[in-house]
């Protein structure tokens, strides 16, 4: 009996040790390399991909986990994700790590947006590769140029509710006093001084707080703090634990970094994020409730300076 009780305990404390962490330095990810689980997935552009990624690495460009552009953050059909996850031969039982360039903490939004795509799927074991190719590049491991393909597999995925926000939920909790909503994106998009071009309105959601993707970073590099600081990055937000929390930004990319911020760095239960985000909530045809949208004059100087920008 004795020894039945300490074989077991031993397997779960083995199983503890193995299960995948969220961030993976580059010496960890190298130390686990050539497990027939683990499958690393390189969403960069695939002229980046053939120049050098890690050995073994399949490529999956990001935008081929992404929406149209007229709302880029909307979910692709589960038919297409399906076929993608099976292109890549990942099953429940893969450890997927997903790795982006590293170039700076936008570029990290990437590998968030990626990572729970992922596990809405179903995905349980997920890791990112902290500072992605470029921390790998500076630890000088080894690149290959040589392409990957892999055998294909049978996954069939459904997507998990809850960890996925509509406009139709939020639109009916939003005066209820239940949802924290946080709000990803830089200061002067949420007071309304500027707006993504696939939003109609400048502004911000109803009583949503402002907690900038860039504060998880460490100060000039696409590296994610330690947890201990990641705690006082929450703290300083005064989020309330006790409500559900929903994240979102302009079409669900900066967001992905403050939902995995709090749901997988910090384990913060009931985290859902808002795919379509501001895109998604302004082509709404009726009015939803926001703040921080300007008066008509101050919307059509920021219509006309989004103009300037992307024409000139």
């Amino acid at each position: 009996m004795i020894r039945s009780l300490v074989f077991v305990s031993t397997l779960a404390a083995s199983a503890w040790a193995w299960a995948a962490q969220p961030l993976l330095t580059p010496a960890e990810l190298q130390s686990r390399l050539g497990e027939p689980a683990l499958r690393v997935v390189d969403i960069r552009d695939a002229k980046s991909y053939a120049a050098g990624h890690i050995p073994g690495a399949v490529n999956a460009p990001y935008g081929r986990w992404r929406g149209p552009a007229s709302n880029p953050g909307e979910l692709p059909a589960l038919q297409k994700l399906t076929e993608l996850v099976q292109g890549l031969g990942l099953t429940g039982a893969t450890h997927a790590v997903v790795v982006s360039s590293g170039a700076d903490a936008t570029d990290f939004g990437a590998s968030a947006r990626v990572y729970w795509t992922l596990k809405a799927l179903q995905l349980k074991e997920l890791s990112i590769l902290n500072g992605g190719l470029k921390a790998w590049s500076q630890a000088r491991l080894p690149l290959d140029e040589k392409p990957v393909k892999v055998a294909a597999s049978d996954y069939r995925p459904q997507l998990d509710a809850s960890l996925i926000a509509t406009r139709d939920e939020i639109a009916r909790q939003i005066d209820s006093g239940t949802l924290s909503l946080v709000d990803a994106r830089p200061a002067a998009f949420f007071l309304g001084e500027t707006r993504h071009p696939a939003a109609k309105l400048p502004g911000t959601l109803k009583g949503a707080v402002d907690l900038e993707y860039t504060k998880w970073f460490k100060p000039g590099s696409s590296a994610f703090v330690s947890v201990e600081e990641a705690r006082k990055v929450a703290a300083a937000a005064a989020l309330n634990p006790q409500k559900e929390t929903v994240s979102f930004c302009n079409t669900g990319h900066w967001a992905a970094i403050d939902w995995f911020a709090l749901s997988e760095v910090l384990g913060q239960k009931q985290v859902r994020l808002y795919p379509g985000s501001m895109a998604d909530w302004t082509q709404s045809t009726a009015a939803l409730p926001m703040d921080h949208v300007p008066g008509r004059a101050k919307q059509l100087f920021v219509d006309a300076k989004l103009w300037i920008d992307t024409h000139l």
